[in-house]
């Protein structure tokens, strides 16, 4: 069983883009760790800053995550500063798929649990484990505790559990 646990960051925006993610002037970087203390340096979102991504694991955001260009280095900023979970209304279709080439989890979940999320979780600290062979996320709050299930396509699943493309085509080819 594999699984992703870990603080959450819950960041109350819709079309948060690659941009943002990573600007585009870290671009020429030659390896993921240099990204690393760039991410989400263009977001603006009131009341955050770069200071909220310690210690987090999972983003809990609202629709259209990582719209903009194409790039791999968003997945890989989230990826060298230990966020390995995007929970979303939807993502960009190609950031998607280089979440889980990477083998990263981009999670869609309905706008009405999105809102849910946010209403009973915002703000607070939290935390989530998700089990990647039972699709579950289990939520974890002082107060509170829950389990959420989400639908996710096989081969998704696979590129997660096998760390991504090269994983995957380490093991079967």
């Amino acid at each position: 069983m594999k699984t992703f646990s870990g603080k959450v960051l819950f960041l109350d925006r819709s079309d948060i883009n690659t941009d943002e993610i990573i600007p585009a002037k870290y671009l020429t970087e030659i390896t993921k760790e240099a990204l690393k203390p760039y991410l989400l340096e263009d977001l603006f979102l009131e009341g955050f800053s770069t200071k909220d991504l310690e210690n987090k694991a999972v983003i809990v955001t609202r629709e259209n995550f990582g719209c903009g260009s194409s790039r791999e280095h968003a997945p890989w900023a989230l990826q060298v500063n230990e966020i390995n979970v995007v929970i979303a209304e939807n993502f960009a279709r190609i950031f998607r798929q280089n979440m889980y080439n990477c083998g990263m989890f981009a999670i869609e979940l309905s706008k009405e649990t999105i809102d849910y999320l946010f209403k009973t979780y915002g703000g607070k600290d939290i935390a989530m484990s998700i089990d990647v062979d039972e699709s579950k996320i289990m939520i974890q709050a002082d107060e509170k505790s829950e389990t959420l299930e989400f639908k996710v396509g096989e081969f998704d699943k696979t590129l997660v559990k096998e760390g991504g493309w090269v994983g995957y085509a380490d093991k079967n080819y």
